[in-house]
């Protein structure tokens, strides 16, 4: 139902887009945005299955955990718990998403809301590839499991086993992002900006704070999530702007890398000259 829904929203997306006017800084193509939305709602669907049949951690495994092997780093977020953190967190983290909204409130922007709208389908189904497909297959114990107090039930269970990457740290970032970088296109002269990306970045860190005292990533698992949502929030508008259209960049997946059986997930680009 959910895939049904986010496939809906995007044809609806692409729909609205036609309507862009001459005001937009940006590109866009039926066919090619169309591809792009769909294979990254086909990622997300595989990463959402990689996702669910992870395993649990066994009794022994959980005994064999060693906060010492932990990264200097990361080992101060060791045993983190807080459910008051985590409630928290989700705040900040939905209220993101509606941070295009904003766009609305200049001229230009709402003549070609349809277009941004298409653009912004496009970064969060990349960011949410990104995350799915790596927190499917890389296997690492949040913070929260290193907490002796907790129940063992809590500490093994699969959904404790995805510490890497932060995925509301990601999804905050390219929102965020995403809409400073759409935000500063269209009003490049605008004493806004500077503010505009303070907010952008105070956001997402806010998010990565919470999550790390609730327990559940390390630093580095957050600095990551920023990093990859950041990333697709810039890059996506910016691949869209006028003159641009010969740079391409989407979520792949490799399987089997040379024969070794290993599967990976990474970020592909191309440029035609």
């Amino acid at each position: 139902m959910r895939q049904i829904f986010l496939i809906s929203l995007c044809l609806l997306s692409l729909q609205f887009s036609w309507s862009q006017e001459n005001s937009s800084p940006y590109k866009t193509d039926f066919w090619k945005d169309g591809a792009w939305i769909a294979g990254g709602v086909g990622l997300n669907m595989l990463g959402f299955s990689l996702v669910q049949n992870k395993d649990e951690l066994t009794t022994a495994e959980l005994m064999a955990l060693n906060r010492n092997d932990i990264s200097k780093i990361n080992r101060g977020a060791v045993g983190n718990y807080s459910k008051s953190a985590d409630e928290a967190s989700y705040i900040p983290f939905y209220a993101s998403f509606a941070s295009p909204a904003l766009l609305l409130l200049g001229d230009a922007e709402r003549e070609n809301f349809g277009q941004i709208s298409v653009m912004f389908v496009e970064t969060m189904a990349t960011t949410g590839a990104f995350f799915t497909i790596t927190a499917g297959l890389v296997d690492k114990s949040r913070p929260l499991v290193y907490n002796e107090n907790l129940p063992e039930e809590q500490r093994t269970e699969a959904s404790a086993q995805r510490s890497f990457f932060a995925g509301h740290t990601a999804a905050t970032a390219a929102a965020t992002f995403f809409t400073a970088k759409v935000f500063q296109d269209f009003n490049p002269d605008s004493k806004a900006v500077p503010f505009v990306w303070a907010g952008a970045i105070a956001v997402p860190a806010t998010v990565g704070y919470l999550r790390t005292k609730a327990g559940k990533h390390f630093l580095t698992d957050n600095v990551v999530g920023f990093g990859v949502g950041a990333l697709c929030g810039i890059l996506v508008p910016e691949i869209h702007k006028i003159g641009n259209q010969d740079l391409a960049f989407y979520p792949s997946i490799e399987n089997n890398i040379g024969g070794t059986g290993v599967d990976a997930a990474g970020v592909g680009m191309n440029f035609r000259f």
